[in-house]
């Protein structure tokens, strides 16, 4: 392994710039300001049939700037670092600020929410691979693929790895900064033949190369769901228990999240918009958004406004405890923000989850299906027919069919659907949790859906 250049992990020269740009708007006549600088480096190599296809390296930092005049704010970025324009990008956002609407929610955090200290949340893997060793894991995830009998052909094997960060100084005090690293591999494989193929695939995402599933399980585990989706059926349409895997059962989370979200609460776009406190769950179901936790893939020590992160249980024994916010949505709200505004350098800051997940229940996924004698176990989930201001649910969908609690033969080309609210309350979670991406779940099971086939 080697270690990129020192000055990767170096965001003071960052913090420096940050720092004069929030000086120059205070001294061209902001009230308020605040600077963001994101760092991004990454390598990725894709091969095919033992061939790369495509090497590609990327690296930029960009700045970004916040002005507030009164209520009425402006945002301006920049990706030119060679020089020092920090009066002239702060005049045209001071400028930029005086023209726009009054937004009377408009405003930096309050000092008292501010984050002081920093845990060390071990977001940071020094050491990454060079290209060579990353076309190496591509290639054995690959051949992996290929080994399994059935296995036709290779889709594309991938991997990837890379450093990210931010840097926040505010007009009132804060000043912070974090970096991260990124490591991943992918692999998708072809069965079958002719008009009879079907593909599947299999990838891993972390922030330390020690915690990725190993190249040869990756592609093993992509060569074989390819194999299991051969000569798939269709059904007729019907109302049956459906499961959902592990790999998409964290898309159900997502929805609520999206649904609690601050900013469509207060637009009134949100199907939950009057249903703070209500129970949407059964008993004992908990879904928690924690940002402090180590190695997380969207871990971090603050906000996008510098507010300290805490973990937050959205719903807390079946009831909706909380919304996402931020502060200006906060404010609208008449509420305190949650800590969780996310911003890019070139947008003001809105609400967004980070590590989301569903806690595990007591029964074995294999228990959860035993008494299912008609039903549907989906692997995969096609389109965003998912209406969060009205809540109506509706996916392409495949996987497989299950008679008398075993699952059987494979399931293409139907549509799941029914209704947000009724899939939350009749939703049992499985004891299968594992934290392999951003939002995750247990296996599901949800009653009473309608499978639309033939």
């Amino acid at each position: 392994m080697r270690a990129p250049a020192s000055s990767l992990f170096d965001q003071t020269a960052l913090t420096d710039r940050a720092e004069r740009l929030v000086n120059a708007a205070l001294k061209t006549g902001a009230d308020a300001a605040d600077a963001v600088a994101v760092r991004s480096m990454s390598l990725s190599v894709e091969v095919r049939d033992g061939a790369v296809e495509e090497s590609e390296r990327a690296e930029g930092d960009d700045l970004g700037l916040r002005v507030l005049v009164g209520h009425r704010q402006a945002v301006v970025s920049t990706n030119d670092l060679a020089g020092d324009a920090s009066v002239a990008l702060a005049e045209r956002a001071v400028a930029m600020a005086r023209a726009a609407p009054e937004d009377k929610f408009a405003g930096l955090a309050d000092g008292a929410l501010l984050a002081h200290d920093f845990p060390d949340l071990d977001l940071l893997d020094p050491d990454l691979p060079s290209v060579a060793e990353l076309e190496a894991m591509a290639k054995t995830a690959e051949q992996a693929a290929l080994t399994v009998k059935g296995v036709a052909k290779s889709g594309g094997a991938s991997a990837s790895a890379g450093i990210g960060g931010m840097v926040l100084v505010t007009s009132h005090g804060f000043r912070g900064a974090y970096l991260g690293s990124r490591h991943g591999i992918s692999m998708t494989a072809i069965a079958g033949e002719g008009t009879g193929m079907e593909r599947d695939y299999d990838y891993s995402s972390s922030l330390h190369a020690a915690d990725l599933d190993s190249p040869e399980k990756i592609g093993r585990t992509a060569g074989e769901r390819a194999v299991e989706r051969l000569n798939p059926r269709k059904v007729s349409t019907r109302k049956v228990p459906v499961v959902f895997d592990p790999r998409i059962s964290g898309s159900l989370v997502s929805h609520l999240a999206s649904a609690a979200n601050g900013a469509s609460v207060a637009r009134k776009t949100s199907f939950l918009r009057d249903k703070m406190g209500a129970k949407l769950f059964d008993d004992g179901i908990r879904i928690v958004d924690d940002p402090l936790r180590k190695r997380g893939l969207r871990s971090h020590p603050f906000d996008g406004e510098g507010v300290a992160h805490r973990r937050l249980a959205l719903i807390d024994d079946g009831v909706l405890r909380s919304w996402l916010l931020d502060c200006s949505t906060a404010r609208e709200l008449g509420l305190t923000t949650t800590g969780h505004a996310s911003r890019g350098v070139s947008s003001v800051p809105s609400p967004s989850p980070s590590n989301l997940h569903m806690e595990p229940g007591r029964q074995s996924p294999e228990d959860l299906i035993a008494d299912i004698d008609d039903g549907f176990y989906v692997t995969d989930l096609i389109g965003m027919g998912v209406n969060i201001v009205t809540g109506d649910y509706s996916r392409g969908a495949s996987g497989f069919w299950i008679e008398n609690g075993k699952r059987t033969y494979p399931v293409s080309e139907v549509t799941i659907a029914g209704h947000l609210s009724d899939i939350f309350r009749t939703l049992t979670p499985a004891n299968d949790l594992e934290f392999r991406y951003s939002t995750n779940a247990p296996t599901l099971r949800l009653e009473g859906l309608t499978v639309a086939g033939q």
